[in-house]
């Protein structure tokens, strides 16, 4: 492996743990995406009682649980940077690319264990049964790499504003917006024990948008980042 892949390699790793260990100690990312996720899905299950819902419903209402709980805690990465005043001190230390891998992988990994959360809550509280895991799966770890992608860039982008929260949550939406309608035709077709035949298209959409979201995200971030 050349010197400067290995390089890279260490400055992303860096950049990741030093995000990872802030979380630990503050856990206000981590608290706020797993308390939107179990207050809004424990809110739907009552507000729906023993109504059956079908595949298309349920698969769209995955996925905005997992988009507005997203919402409340990926932006945490480059406000906490703001905030505490160690944002110069990064820019200054690490290049662009390096930051941008390294926050990404902070806020997959985020993902995931929020992913961990809501999937068995998901199938309990609202009675879905998830008749193809590997279709399942196949919508849920692309889907969670193009979202951790692309609110990366668009928490870098809005770090700087007077009303953060609200404006990362309004960009974010409709550039997830391809991303969102992919994954939830492949979780329906998960969810109604379908082929992989039937998910060709929107996997190839979801694919597509992962590849072309993490290279327009790492050409322009350094840009974004440092204006």
């Amino acid at each position: 492996m050349p010197k400067s892949a290995v390089s890279l390699a260490g400055r992303t790793f860096a950049v990741m743990r030093k995000d990872l260990k802030a979380e630990f100690r503050s856990r206000y990312a981590l608290n706020a995406v797993i308390m939107f996720a179990l207050v809004t899905l424990t809110v739907i299950s009552f507000a729906l009682g023993i109504l059956r819902l079908s595949p298309e419903m349920l698969a769209a209402l995955f996925w905005i649980v997992v988009f507005f709980a997203s919402m409340s805690g990926l932006a945490q990465t480059f406000i906490r940077e703001e905030e505490s005043g160690t944002s110069l001190v990064l820019k200054l230390s690490a290049d662009g690319t390096s930051v941008f891998f390294g926050k990404a992988l902070f806020n997959l990994l985020l993902l995931f264990m929020l992913a961990i959360l809501i999937v068995p809550l998901f199938i309990v509280l609202l009675k879905a049964q998830i008749m193809s895991w590997p279709i399942f799966l196949a919508a849920v770890i692309p889907g969670l790499i193009g979202l951790a992608g692309a609110t990366t860039i668009i928490a870098a982008i809005v770090a700087q504003a007077s009303v953060k929260g609200t404006l990362f949550t309004v960009i974010s939406f409709p550039v997830l917006l391809p991303l969102l309608v992919g994954v939830i035709e492949i979780t329906k077709v998960a969810l109604t024990g379908g082929i992989w035949g039937e998910v060709t298209a929107p996997l190839q959409l979801v694919a597509a948008y992962d590849v072309v979201m993490v290279t327009l995200s790492v050409m322009l971030f350094d840009f974004v980042w440092r204006q």
